[in-house]
């Protein structure tokens, strides 16, 4: 057993790296199987390190048989649950434009409004402009703070005000211009920008609608909601598939909708390979590990080692994962066309040699403990 010091790496530094240079990991390595790779602390360490053992699982049929089980089994998680709501009924505020009625009483003509004078306001439809206090002034009701109220309220308070000056007043209320609540859709859509929210419901389908749509590079698995300073990552797909409708989601003045490009949530694909240090984006959310090889050229027939093939997963995190699969086996194009990959999962082919499978993860791998961290292999 040996062991390698290595300076904590960054995954995007190497890959970036990786595809500047067109060339795979480093001539003449193998990635061998080990049971385990154990994390120290280093050969910087003063102390004794923690040690981590970092397991190595074989893709089987009992592996794909328990993913499946689990995906089936998994249920919206209630941050996403609690977005699907009835909607809101509209509530006015600073820049809205009421128009207010009243029946029978020609003395009142005046006040179906003017348009604003103010240049910024020019695009405003007649009627009252609701300051940026939330208030409005109407005659014989004085002063009315608004803001934050919807028609219906504000029409009976205005009721109870002009009471006091006519018997039974017929009052009607309603928004003219529509100006105060926005939403902002950004991201891979045709024309990204402001939406104004109005009386009608604005639902995510609505927004990405108006927006004209997804584009053909929109990764509809990973649609952005952002709200409140909370972002919650929604695929659009996959709710359909569980009898979803993205239609029951509807958007909140200061929302954000996020559409990031599928290339955002690529995988990559390293070692030997006709198309090394290649980045792969998920097909609506999902792509096999045949599917990942295929469209990486497939193994370079000259160089690779089939019974090589690694899949690393969360290699940024504390708790990275790896898989292996001999592709040698009769069965195993069966098995990497059942194993889903996900985004930013490494796919890995080793080449013949004697260099040890620590080199790789040096390089793939970053330091558990954020530190100077060794890896050392484990039989």
């Amino acid at each position: 057993m040996s062991s390698l010091g290595f300076r904590t790496g960054s995954l995007v530094v190497f890959a970036s790296a990786a595809l500047m240079s067109g060339c795979s990991i480093v001539p003449g390595q193998r990635m061998i199987t080990p049971a385990a790779v154990q994390d120290t602390g280093g050969e910087f360490s003063t102390e004794a390190a923690t040690q981590k053992q970092i397991p190595i699982t074989d893709i089987n049929l009992a592996l794909l048989k328990k993913l499946n089980a689990d995906q089936k089994a998994s249920v919206l998680p209630p941050e996403t649950t609690g977005l699907f709501a009835k909607p809101a009924v509209y509530r006015v505020g600073p820049g809205d434009v009421l128009q207010i009625v009243v029946w029978d009483h020609p003395e009142l003509a005046a006040a179906l409004g003017q348009p604003p004078t103010n240049s910024r306001n020019s695009d405003a439809m007649p009627g009252f402009l609701i300051d940026e206090r939330g208030d409005i002034q109407f005659p014989y009701a004085g002063n009315l703070h608004v803001a934050g109220k919807d028609a219906s309220t504000i029409q009976r308070e205005l009721y109870q005000r002009l009471s006091k000056v006519y018997q039974k007043p017929e009052v009607t209320v309603r928004v003219a211009s529509f100006r105060n609540a926005t939403v902002y859709i950004d991201g891979e859509v045709r024309t990204p920008g402001t939406q104004s929210i109005n009386d009608v419901p604005m639902s995510l389908t609505n927004a990405v609608g108006l927006s004209g749509g997804f584009t053909t590079t929109a990764d509809r698995s990973r649609v952005q909601l952002i709200r409140n300073g909370t972002t919650y990552t929604l695929n659009v797909d996959d709710l359909v598939k569980r009898g979803r409708n993205p239609s029951d989601i509807y958007l909140q003045p200061g929302d954000t909708l996020r559409i990031p490009a599928r290339e955002d949530s690529g995988v990559y694909v390293m070692g030997e390979v006709n198309k090394p240090a290649t980045v792969l984006p998920l097909r609506d959310g999902s792509l096999t590990l045949s599917q990942a090889i295929s469209d990486g050229g497939s193994f370079d027939s000259n160089t690779a080692a089939g019974q090589q093939l690694f899949v690393i997963r969360n290699s940024t995190s504390d708790s990275p994962e790896i898989y292996h699969l001999d592709a040698t086996s009769p069965v195993a194009m069966l098995l990497a066309n059942q194993f889903e990959l996900q985004p930013k999962d490494i796919v890995y082919v080793g080449q013949g040699g004697l260099v040890r499978f620590n080199r790789v993860l040096n390089l793939l791998l970053p330091a558990i403990n954020a530190a100077v961290t060794g890896v050392v292999l484990t039989k």
